[in-house]
């Protein structure tokens, strides 16, 4: 805990759970900082700081990228790495820079990403089970062993299945989820697993324009020119979700054939020289695009909105 002045630095360590959090806060009032006084500045570790962060109903909560904070404490000139120091560089960094406050998705919104997560799992551990049968052809094995990975694979197939009926269900029961779902799925190229995933980044993030989707999602050019490399090649930031991106990538393989707007994009890129690799990282951009558009102006994909953006 950082005082106002950052002439005062506490330290407290507590267990991330609803009780650990009520300590802290508790830690905190016993100190003279009352919950409307704070304001915690976390770093997003997969979803374990949002046990944190949805127990603090009356504090003010900022994220902070870690690679952001990293680079923070270098300009403080701290080298060191451990867990007080970590916590006073966020306390630093939130005095210093007052970061935007955060703001919980609804509770259905996190239910679909836990779904979409729970299926992205399943299909890598189908793909690990696949793969192990593949190689017990090239290799003896015991019947055994060749009885659990089918087992295996039945199992995972099943469970897919089911999960893929639940994020149908789930976006059919919320009316918000459905609508902006269909408004997705009107995008030739977007199909289920493209548009759930844009649909769920959308819900569980405050995204204000296409630009800061497009950046949040990774697909925008950055180039670095420094000394010998002047020359160097645009490439995407890749940033962000990868399970998304990949999911982009094949929409717009799709889309350079099937939607006529991407298509023409690829092709005018191409005849202008580009790569295919850059092509298609446009391709993925302007994806983004139409689908924040659909999104922000509440109508189905047009072919003239998607020529003008």
């Amino acid at each position: 805990m950082l005082t106002a002045e950052a002439d005062k630095c506490k330290t407290k360590v507590v267990v991330n759970t609803a009780a650990g959090v009520q300590a802290l806060l508790a830690w905190c009032a016993k100190h003279g900082a009352q919950p409307a006084q704070l304001h915690a500045i976390l770093e997003p570790t997969g979803l374990y700081h949002e046990q944190a962060a949805t127990a603090l109903p009356q504090v003010r909560v900022s994220l902070v990228n870690p690679a952001q904070a990293r680079d923070f404490a270098k300009a403080l000139a701290l080298r060191s790495k451990n867990d007080a120091l970590d916590s006073y560089v966020l306390a630093r960094y939130g005095q210093t820079l007052s970061p935007a406050l955060w703001h919980p998705a609804p509770l259905h919104a996190r239910q679909l990403r836990a779904l979409l997560t729970r299926r992205e799992a399943l299909s890598k551990d189908l793909l690990r089970e696949l793969n192990r049968k593949e190689k017990s052809q090239f290799s003896p094995s015991a019947p055994l062993v060749d009885g659990s990975i089918d087992k295996a694979i039945a199992f995972l197939r099943e469970q897919i299945k089911q999960i893929e009926r639940a994020i149908d269900q789930h976006i059919d029961n919320h009316p918000d989820l459905k609508q902006d779902c269909e408004l997705l799925n009107s995008i030739p190229a977007i199909g289920p697993q493209a548009g759930n995933a844009i649909l769920a980044v959308m819900h569980n993030r405050h995204i204000d324009s296409a630009q800061s989707l497009a950046a949040y999602l990774g697909v925008v050019p950055v180039q670095r020119q420094s000394g010998s490399s002047l020359n160097s090649c645009a490439h995407l930031s890749k940033a962000g979700p990868s399970q998304v991106r990949a999911t982009l990538y094949m929409a717009a393989l799709v889309g350079t054939r099937h939607n006529p707007h991407i298509r023409a994009l690829y092709q005018r890129l191409l005849k202008a020289g580009k790569s295919k690799k850059a092509a298609l990282g446009a391709a993925m951009r302007k994806l983004v695009h139409l689908c924040f558009g659909v999104l922000k102006n509440r109508i189905p994909y047009q072919p003239n909105y998607a020529m003008n953006g």
